[in-house]
């Protein structure tokens, strides 16, 4: 898809079966932007406020530490937003924003993404009911780090990563399979630590490594142990 051929709203997935909004009007105020793998979109303490809808491709938000530490928040896909806290307090980013492949954005100005909120009942719904879900996988994420020991932190990020595998109805899959440094800036450990646990889990014979994916071979067997694990005594 051509940079002009991209040049609308309607465009943009997250918009797609929306009627209440004047495409035509909020268009002009939007530009439309292309980034190849591995730009950056947004640095951390950034002063900008626009909101970015993605239209193809995908980002990765992270916080970097001073002493070089990532932290991966999250990564966010086509028909999904970020850069909307900033829009809403007019505060600092909180947070580095890079591409995982060639992308394409639509740069909303925080005056106008305000302004579509009051004009179309429809997007503000859609937008409140995305910060609600991103609100819950983080409450989810700040009671397993509380809660779980490492060990216990990867098996629920595996299970949450996971997709059933197509034909073996007890397996799941993580596909393509997961970098040991992702996982580790995912539940905040050293990437020497997820080798390990992979490698005793594949010695269980729980998790096994393919060229397309990392299956869970028994992730039952890996909610019992995070359930087992709620249930011991304090």
């Amino acid at each position: 898809m051509s940079l002009a051929a991209i040049h609308s709203l309607t465009s943009v997935p997250f918009f797609k079966g929306i009627a209440d909004v004047d495409f035509e009007r909020f268009n002009r105020s939007c530009s439309w932007r292309r980034y190849g793998r591995g730009e950056i979109v947004l640095n951390y303490e950034d002063e900008s406020s626009d909101v970015y809808f993605i239209i193809s491709g995908g980002v990765r938000v992270l916080i970097r530490t001073a002493a070089g530490k990532e932290v991966i928040l999250g990564d966010i896909g086509a028909g999904q937003f970020f850069g909307e806290m900033a829009a809403i307090d007019h505060e600092k980013r909180s947070a580095n924003v890079t591409t995982l492949s060639n992308s394409a954005v639509c740069a909303m100005p925080s005056a106008v993404f305000w302004e579509l909120l009051r004009s179309s009942p429809t997007a503000c719904g859609k937008i409140l009911k995305v910060f609600t879900e991103r609100i819950r996988e983080l409450n989810t994420r700040l009671a397993e780090h509380s809660i779980y020991d490492l060990r216990r932190r990867l098996y629920s990020e595996l299970l949450r990563a996971a997709q059933p595998r197509l034909g073996k109805p007890n397996e799941l899959a993580v596909t393509p399979p997961p970098l040991h440094q992702f996982l580790a800036a995912r539940i905040g450990c050293r990437r020497e630590q997820v080798t390990r646990e992979i490698a005793a889990l594949s010695k269980q014979k729980l998790v096994q490594k393919t060229r397309g994916a990392l299956i869970l071979l028994q992730p039952k067997l890996l909610q019992m142990r995070l359930n087992g694990f709620l249930q011991e005594p304090g």
